[in-house]
């Protein structure tokens, strides 16, 4: 990956522009998307070395998830907002799904509002509140949220799962919580379990991403 300067935040994504451009010609994803994984990449490679999280990993999830932002005729911004804003379906128990409540919305509305996954990387809204972070921050201020399991202190800090810069870098430390060491054939494969626990999506997942190895 190239060198990326952690603390210069309005130019992070700069020195990855012609690293990505080559990807995107090769493997036919938006050079955007791609700026987006390999910054997290980079972040997660200073909080959490042991991970040893691939970028080839976030783009396998993110195929998968959304068609790197473009499920339902999606595109992604300059800004890394992915527009029209991608959402799954209701989560309520039926066609094999399970019953997710969203608490804040149930709360707001007053009535039971069940779960929707958000964003290109599809997060649910109560997981989202965990392990989403802006990336576009300074390492400094967000240090503490990216080498733990703790939330962003502050909430202007938790980002978007809407914005691809936010939620790619949200999925690597989800990823590394729940995985541990992604170098490992284990690690990984629990890592992607717990995104979503179905073997088939692991596969997929696998597929894709060993697509982007080549």
């Amino acid at each position: 990956m190239p060198a990326v300067r952690l603390d210069a935040v309005d130019r992070t994504l700069d020195p990855l522009g012609d690293w990505a451009q080559v990807r995107a010609g090769k493997y036919g994803v938006p050079a955007r998307a791609l700026r987006a994984y390999g910054y997290a990449t980079v972040v997660i490679a200073k909080a959490q070395p042991s991970c040893h999280l691939g970028w080839t990993t976030l783009a396998g999830i993110a195929r998968v998830e959304s068609d790197h932002g473009r499920f339902g005729g999606a595109s992604t911004a300059v800004d890394g907002a992915v527009r029209p804003p991608i959402r799954g379906i209701a989560l309520n128990g039926t066609g094999g799904n399970a019953a997710i409540v969203d608490p804040a919305a149930t709360r707001q509305a007053g009535r039971t509002v069940y779960a929707r996954a958000m964003g290109p990387f599809q997060f649910i809204p109560d997981t989202w509140r965990r392990w989403g972070v802006r990336a576009r921050t300074d390492y400094r201020s967000l240090a503490r949220s990216l080498e733990t399991a703790r939330p962003a202190e502050a909430e202007e800090l938790s980002g978007s799962p809407d914005n691809i810069d936010d939620a790619a870098l949200a999925a690597g430390r989800y990823l590394c919580a729940a995985g541990g060491d992604l170098a490992t054939a284990r690690g990984w494969r629990r890592a992607v379990l717990a995104y979503n626990h179905s073997t088939v999506y692991v596969d997929q997942v696998r597929s894709a991403a060993i697509g982007y190895d080549k």
